[in-house]
């Protein structure tokens, strides 16, 4: 087929003879037409049917192995809700909270007005927390006919495992959008399957926010990598402008961490808007989305002043008014360019940090200080004491990657072939980058406009995409399942692609189209067989492993203190047994899981002097200044069994408060011995310098509830 090339300024517009004829209202014969229209609506829909059987299939998959491992249909209420660990119990309680409510408007304001959540505090659940689904959800309960057919607690489990055929999905729409044929969305899908341990937790984390968040934003993904396809009509351009904002404000809308994710985004356009690789005008808008979604959600929240003291605002508001001031960006000889664009990186740069400052100084934002303190200690800006901090450092899902992830991507062949793609299409990128930035036509050679042919738009976002969410998991392993999930699709596009099989085979010299499409089917099919081979008995021996939860130490515990203590006593104890406390048993509690506040951090801290070397004296002031009525003690943390030394949460607390830790290894030189033994352990003597203040109501192996005498 001929190719006419015409040159725009700085451009290269490429023109095939089926484009020429288009635009000259020549239509092909008939029959070839029709024929091509035929295939391409019989692959459609196949493709479209395959995607949703694998969709309903991944749904089926994930809701009996959370049923195996549980066997959820057959415990007690008390125990499908403690099943529901840590944070995952106090957003699950307000779905119950709701449903409990005599009417939506008494349960909207009680959330609105809150008083259990933290003793002695009314707060906005709304504004604090992303649980709208949890209101959206119960509200279609109490409206549908379904009552009698499903309990509360099931309806919830099978939207979160419905939204996982939506991920799947839309995981295998971007690679077939990507790659231009359903096959490779198929090859997506299985690599998701086989690699479920890295790419998902969603059977045992049910309400965790980034089950609700993750589909949304794949959704969001194949919008955007649709959006940037060429020639798109005006209408279908704005339905797919729609569609990605409506998937960014849910996305948004039901995750904390979401405003960390969309800057990397930001970031991602921002570099390849740069460097000439998308339109910038398909860019600029959806900066202009990313914004109007970010403040939707902050109105919906009630104007959270962590999200508008969020760098992803102070970003791209920089980003849209540098642009506006550097008009000739993209014009100029190759130093010319480099240094306007060393110009607009650093103006961008110290916009976004003079906006940020100065509307966190505007609005007192210190709801997210946490985090950058978290941020410096981790990339070795300063060791640090701060209590927070460490307390990140030391969760095993704030660490780095763990080296044996890549060997189980390497199993699947996924790592290889991610590999495989990442570098072709990484040194295509190079040459496009520089070719854009030089505006040379002598560099356009034969061999480099080669490789240019397999990084198309959407290709580029998702090459940029890949990387810098890579780099966030190698970072902080909880990110990688939105790495990996991507890393499936990136692979499977790979090859499946006519460009990189194309140019592999020019290279060669063995090139021809037939050559080209047998290759890029004969690899996927190959792979696929493979994974089907290895993998497919092990699924279905897991689906037939049939396990029962156990806990009964915390089923007793709950049901003691539903049956003997006042409804509105307020208990302290560890975050994370506090969120089931809550859920299980409607009680007060002193602080929970949710972090993002700096009241409730230091608050949280005061309360965990139950576990440092402190005075009775000291622990009784501090839980009465809170309106605790009785306190749990969990011999797992007190005794530190979890961590190793040093990020044990009493070594944590012994740091903090400048005592040596427990054990023995180093200490750092100016920490000092306590005046006071360790508060949990000294208390279980029953000594009358603690029996005065705290009267033990309550224990078993594994807890031991103390209750606090009235004001000494």
């Amino acid at each position: 087929m001929t190719t006419i090339r015409y040159r725009k300024g700085i451009k290269v517009t490429e023109l095939t003879e089926d484009h020429l004829s288009q635009e000259k209202n020549v239509k092909p014969e008939g029959k070839v037409l029709s024929g091509g229209k035929l295939w391409k609506r019989l692959s459609l829909i196949v493709g479209g049917t395959v995607a949703i059987s694998l969709g309903l299939l991944t749904s089926v998959y994930l809701a009996t192995l959370h049923e195996n491992d549980l066997w959820f249909s057959n415990i007690k209420e008390v125990e499908r809700e403690i099943s529901f660990r840590t944070e995952c119990g106090l957003y699950y309680s307000y779905y119950k909270e709701m449903l409990q409510a005599t009417s939506i408007q008494q349960g909207l304001h009680g959330l609105i007005y809150d008083n259990k959540t933290e003793s002695l505090r009314t707060i906005n659940i709304l504004q604090r927390m992303n649980v709208y689904q949890e209101v959206f959800l119960s509200i279609l309960y109490r409206i549908l006919p379904i009552q009698k057919y499903l309990e509360p607690i099931y309806f919830y489990i099978y939207t979160l495992f419905g939204l996982q055929a939506l991920y799947v999905i839309a995981l295998y729409v971007t690679s077939w959008l990507l790659s231009g044929t359903w096959l490779s969305g198929l090859l997506a899908a299985f690599w998701y399957f086989t690699n479920r341990i890295d790419t998902t937790r969603v059977e045992f984390t049910i309400p965790l926010r980034e089950n609700w968040a993750l589909p949304f934003f794949a959704v969001q993904i194949a919008a955007i990598t649709y959006l940037f396809r060429p020639h798109l009509r005006p209408l279908r351009e704005k339905l797919t402008l729609l569609a990605v904002f409506i998937s960014t404000s849910l996305f948004s809308l039901t995750w904390q961490f979401n405003q960390f994710m969309m800057l990397i985004q930001a970031l991602v356009l921002f570099i390849l808007d740069c460097l000439d690789m998308l339109p910038t005008k398909k860019v600029t808008r959806l900066y202009i989305i990313q914004l109007t979604s970010i403040l939707l959600v902050c109105v919906l929240q009630f104007f959270n002043t962590m999200i508008l003291g969020s760098l992803l605002i102070s970003f791209n508001v920089s980003v849209l008014l540098a642009k506006t001031l550097q008009k000739t960006l993209k014009m100029g000889s190759l130093l010319n360019r480099f240094g306007k664009l060393f110009f607009h990186v650093l103006m961008v740069l110290c916009l976004t940090l003079l906006v940020n400052k100065f509307i966190k100084k505007i609005l007192n934002v210190e709801s997210d200080e946490h985090i950058f303190k978290f941020l410096r200690a981790k990339f070795g800006f300063g060791a640090t004491r701060d209590f927070d901090a460490n307390l990140y450092l030391c969760e095993e899902a704030f660490g780095l990657l763990p080296f044996n992830t890549f060997a189980r991507l390497s199993d699947t062949l996924l790592f290889y072939a991610y590999l495989f793609v990442l570098f072709l299409m990484a040194i295509a990128a190079a040459v496009i980058a520089f070719q854009n930035l030089s505006c040379s036509a002598d560099i356009q050679s034969k061999d480099k406009m080669e490789i240019c042919t397999i990084l198309k738009p959407g290709a580029a976002y998702n090459l940029m995409h890949t990387i810098l969410f890579g780099c966030l998991a190698l970072s902080t392993m909880r990110m990688k399942y939105l790495w990996i999930s991507h890393v499936c699709v990136f692979a499977s596009f790979g090859l499946c692609s006519t460009e990189v099989w194309g140019f592999i085979l020019k290279s060669v010299h063995l090139y021809t189209p037939q050559r080209v499409c047998v290759t890029r089917y004969f690899i996927p099919i190959i792979t696929l067989l493979y994974l089907s081979y290895k993998f497919c008995p092990g699924m279905m021996d897991e689906l037939s492993e049939l396990r029962e939860f156990y806990d009964p130490d915390t089923v007793e515990l709950m049901n003691w203190i539903k049956s003997n203590t006042p409804k509105n006593a307020a208990i302290a104890g560890s975050m994370q047994l506090l969120a089931g406390v809550k859920l299980c048993t409607g009680r007060i509690l002193t602080n929970h899981p949710h972090y993002e506040d700096k009241t409730l951090r230091e608050r949280t801290k005061q309360v965990y002097q139950i576990y440092a070397k402190r005075s009775p004296e000291d622990v009784y002031s501090i839980l009465k200044s809170f309106g605790t009525n009785y306190v749990i003690l969990e011999d797992s943390i007190c005794y530190g069994t979890r961590h190793s030394r040093g990020c044990r949460l009493r070594d944590l607390l012994d740091i903090a408060n400048g005592h040596i830790m427990d054990g023995q290894g180093e200490n750092e030189p100016d920490l000092k011995p306590s005046m006071y033994p360790r508060f949990c352990e000294e208390i279980k003597r029953n000594l009358a310098s603690y029996s005065m203040y705290f009267t033990r109501v309550f224990q078993n192996k594994t807890f031991h509830v103390y209750k606090l005498a009235k004001y000494k």
